[in-house]
């Protein structure tokens, strides 16, 4: 978004807000997910591709949430050619236009009530431990009202749009009171080329500590008592002991996948590895493909597993 917190001019143009740095840093954010969730405004006035932009490796699956299904009948998401897509509406929504989009090789998934909540939990039965909310405003204001959004990466731009109906990155959460604001947790400032990308995670989640103490080992208490200790003092001291408890030690993983403490990370980017058995049982890998010469092998993305 820019300065003045628009994602789009009044008359929806929006390419660019953010810088190509930052661009490359969210397609590098869809290859580490699952699924990549937007809704149906984001269809009609973008027309995004929600690729990687690169060739080979790990292909989320792009899910459109719309209830009317009222989606042109060209787009570039219904080329399934370059990844899959499911489009997830109410049940009966536009019958022939589903028709159309399962000709086309796109997934379609009716719902007696089409919520955040809901697709949270078909995307869970699905596997998707991931799921990249890269919706507009319409959409990321229930998601984020439901409690489906744990984390949050917002990039600002340098620029000034302006403009009273120009679109912001939140729509309405139908808060009257300042004390109502939601306040990010756990947050971090980084300069992505001539932006800046803050990470936060929303009170609901709990932060980096409830992630931690949800991975703790049967018997280990440590960490389940520093939440605890955390949520009884006030906001100023919950951040300075997250800090405290969480320097030099917390380490970043992109999935939690049990609480016996498996973990793993994602590697977007080609590793060349050497080929035999030295080279590479131990991680789960996509798009390999052999070099010529010097016994290596490339594989376009490697995620890596972590068992304590």
């Amino acid at each position: 978004m820019t300065l003045d917190g628009k994602i789009a001019t009044a008359a929806g143009h929006s390419a660019w807000v953010s810088s190509a740095q930052s661009r490359a840093k969210v397609f590098e954010m869809r290859a580490a997910s699952d699924a990549v969730v937007v809704g149906g405004n984001t269809v009609r006035r973008d027309n995004p591709r929600l690729t990687t932009r690169r060739e080979g490796g790990h292909l989320s699956v792009r899910v459109v949430m719309s209830r009317t299904l009222d989606l042109p009948d060209k787009a570039n998401l219904w080329d399934t050619q370059a990844a899959p897509t499911i489009v997830m509406t109410q049940r009966g929504a536009r019958q022939s236009f589903q028709a159309h989009l399962r000709d086309r090789g796109v997934e379609v998934v009716e719902f007696d009530f089409l919520t955040p909540d809901n697709v949270t939990q078909y995307c869970y039965e699905r596997g998707f431990l991931q799921v990249f909310w890269e919706c507009g405003g319409t959409l990321a204001a229930p998601a984020i009202s439901s409690g489906v959004i744990h984390k949050v990466l917002a990039f600002v731009a340098p620029k000034i749009i302006g403009g009273t109906r120009a679109p912001t990155p939140v729509g309405e959460l139908g808060n009257v009171e300042m004390t109502q604001a939601v306040n990010l947790i756990d947050t971090s400032w980084q300069q992505i080329g001539p932006d800046l990308m803050m990470t936060g995670y929303l009170p609901s989640s709990g932060g980096l500590l409830t992630l931690e103490s949800k991975i703790s080992f049967p018997g280990s208490k440590s960490a389940a008592a520093a939440v605890a200790a955390a949520s009884s003092s006030s906001d100023d001291e919950q951040q300075q002991q997250r800090n405290r408890m969480g320097g030099g030690r917390v380490i970043s993983f992109y999935k939690a996948w049990d609480e016996w403490g498996a973990l793993s990370n994602f590697s977007p980017h080609p590793i060349d590895m050497p080929i035999g058995p030295a080279g590479g049982s131990s991680s789960s890998s996509s798009g390999g493909s052999s070099s010529s010469g010097g016994g290596m092998q490339q594989w376009a993305s490697v995620e890596h597993y972590y068992q304590a």
